[in-house]
């Protein structure tokens, strides 16, 4: 039985509505819960998002095979299209904006659920060395290494205040 596209593509608009929803407000649920034990906030925020992703899957993978997220679409259709298997390209253009639409719907719905305005500038500064997991080598002809593999990345300079 094939679904139409239109059908399939709400189904990832809805999903990934839901997993972004499920996810973002897990997060803020489990801030206000457990705000000073960060390692509980992510356990909490972990199995609620495992919850929801199986329940997702369960719900919307018989309609659009659960994707919720355009690199699994993208993928999916890398690796049916010589077989004739997988997404179309019409079909990963409608999933691809489906789910970044969903995406956005689902991380305001989360916000406005904890009594947050739908869209805010963060004024979160994060600047943390464990944010720079890779960095570019300069090229070859401007240090001792010559491989133009990334390397390990220094951890950035404070800046001043």
């Amino acid at each position: 039985m094939s679904l139409t596209l239109t059908r399939r593509a709400s189904a990832e608009f809805a999903g990934t509505a839901l997993l972004v929803a499920a996810v973002v407000g897990s997060g803020i649920a489990a801030a206000r819960l457990s705000p000073t034990d960060v390692g509980l906030q992510l356990l909490e925020n972990a199995i609620a998002t495992a919850l929801a992703l199986g329940a997702l899957i369960l719900t919307f993978g018989p309609v659009s095979g659960a994707h919720f997220n355009p690199i699994v679409s993208a993928v999916d259709w890398w690796h049916g299209r010589r077989a004739g298997a997988g997404l179309a390209v019409r079909e990963l253009a409608a999933y691809t904006a489906a789910q970044i639409g969903g995406a956005i719907t689902g991380a305001a719905l989360a916000d406005l659920m904890f009594g947050l305005p739908a869209v805010a500038w963060s004024r979160t500064d994060r600047t943390g060395g464990n944010l720079w997991l890779l960095r570019c080598s300069p090229p070859p002809a401007w240090s001792s290494s010559s491989s133009p593999l990334p390397e390990a990345a220094a951890p950035p300079q404070p800046r001043p205040r």
